[in-house]
């Protein structure tokens, strides 16, 4: 090989350049280089920029230089090889490095860009890279590539938002106070609420007052001792729940039982003083009879004055014992007008508390009239209908008419509840004869009982009922002639 043709034709066997027209193809290698990177081609392989560099150069001295190839690959085997690996992992580290540094840069301008747009815009104005548009950060505002909506934007992010609003020193405002909730506001709400529970629960005290008067037990002497008047025993019983299950009232009860001589008005009365003596003592129950405590009419307004004094210090004592006091009139068609003023004044619901707390229930054969001509007018269409039923019915129909007629004689038959009480029948006054006899420790025999039930007047039959026209008003009395 020739020194001149050598040093300027450069290598056969590799096509390397000689060494000063190398130094120039590496710098415009890597002009070329930096030109496709800062057009966007961040990858590019160790044979392109080969190519690109001394492609031209080695077509053109190929045709020159073929006969002497084979002489060339001889001798400059070795060293042309060492100085292309030379060459190439050097061009490789270059590439690698520029790589780096434009990743980098463009890192930091993007990161330069969250401050302000300018320069993003800048950078993708000298790089030659894509300049973003669009925000890093999704929000539901409209886009915006000013500096001033990015850096508000930055600064909404990092804004920390405070419930505490703080208000100067010297001002007259003063910040809000924070409601804390607390476990022990809940406990506290709970604990009030099973107290009010507890404290009405005393107050009403509904299985209490029920169970302190028997009315259970009441219930089986009236259904034992009392005959053909079932209809009426359950509605006075009805009205004797109601009203004792509390002991809390707005106004007195007021029962009034009516009807013909003979049904057993009196031995009701009997019954419920037996009864209340037992369950609330012998002071806080009174039967008032006129004919025996008040047998002279001219006496009559000092009874009303002594009726009120009695009352009035009953309902005083049963208030200290809590408990409901039970007045029975017996024969009260026989009360003197003075005596139903006394009364009407103390059932009347604007009376102090401890009057409010009382039962007074009223025997009278007032009304009987009305009573007999509907069940003798009407007994042959409720011939199917059943004891609670048929006095349903009576009730219905008779309680406007007794109490017009009641309202009449006084105004204090408006403040009661009417019970009206039905003819007893044939059967049950055999009943009536059965009980007593066995009272009286007669054998009860039928025939007898028969016999003596036939001696009993009676209305004509009437839809097959034939009813007794004085009940068993003369029970005892024939009972004791045998």
């Amino acid at each position: 090989m020739q020194p001149g043709k050598d040093t300027w034709k450069g290598c056969r066997m590799c096509g390397m350049p000689p060494a000063p027209l190398r130094t120039q193809h590496v710098k415009e290698g890597v002009k070329m280089i930096s030109t496709h990177l800062a057009a966007g081609h961040t990858k590019m392989g160790d044979q392109d920029v080969y190519d690109r560099m001394f492609g031209s150069q080695i077509d053109g001295e190929m045709d020159e230089d073929k006969d002497e190839e084979g002489e060339s690959e001889t001798r400059g085997s070795g060293k042309g090889a060492q100085s292309f690996c030379q060459f190439s992992s050097s061009l490789r580290t270059v590439v690698r490095i520029k790589q780096k540094y434009q990743a980098m840069k463009k890192r930091r301008l993007e990161l330069a860009g969250m401050g302000g747009g300018g320069l993003v815009l800048g950078a993708g104005l000298h790089t030659g890279a894509p300049v973003r548009s669009s925000p890093k950060i999704f929000t539901f505002e409209t886009p915006s590539s000013s500096p001033s909506a990015l850096s508000s934007l930055f600064l909404k992010m990092k804004k920390k938002k405070s419930r505490r609003v703080m208000f100067p020193s010297g001002g007259g405002r003063k910040a809000p106070v924070v409601q804390e909730h607390s476990r022990a506001t809940i406990c506290l709400f709970l604990l009030c609420t099973i107290l009010f529970f507890q404290v009405y629960n005393a107050i009403e005290n509904l299985d209490d007052h029920v169970l302190k008067y028997d009315l259970g037990g009441l219930e089986k002497t009236l259904c034992r001792e009392v005959f053909g008047q079932q209809g009426a025993m359950d509605a006075l019983l009805a009205q004797l729940r109601d009203y004792l299950s509390t002991y809390v009232h707005s106004k007195p009860l007021v029962l009034s039982l009516h009807g013909p001589s003979g049904v057993g008005k009196s031995h009701v009365g009997r019954l419920l003083a037996g009864h209340f003596r037992s369950v609330v003592g012998e002071p806080l129950v009174l039967q008032y009879f006129v004919l025996h405590h008040c047998p002279l009419e001219d006496e009559a307004w000092r009874c009303a004055r002594a009726l009120s004094i009695l009352v009035s210090e009953t309902v005083l004592r049963a208030e200290e014992e809590e408990k409901i006091p039970l007045f029975i009139f017996d024969e009260a068609e026989h009360l003197y007008p003075e005596l139903l003023d006394a009364l009407s004044d103390l059932v009347r619901s604007n009376r102090s508390n401890e009057y409010l707390n009382a039962v007074y229930l009223f025997l009278s054969n007032q009304g009987h009239t009305h009573i007999t001509m509907h069940l003798l007018y009407n007994s042959s269409s409720d011939s199917m209908m059943t004891a609670s039923g048929h006095h349903g019915k009576l009730v219905k129909e008779l309680n406007p008419l007794l109490r017009n007629t009641l309202v009449k004689l006084h105004p204090l038959w408006a403040e009661a509840e009417l019970l009206p009480m039905t003819l007893l029948e044939k059967g049950h006054v055999m009943e009536c004869f059965l009980d007593e006899m066995t009272r009286e420790g007669f054998y009860p025999d039928r025939t007898n009982v028969e016999r003596l039930a036939g001696e009993i007047e009676y209305y004509p039959v009437v839809g097959g009922h034939v009813y007794a026209q004085t009940g068993c008003k003369q029970v005892v009395a024939r009972v004791n002639l045998l």
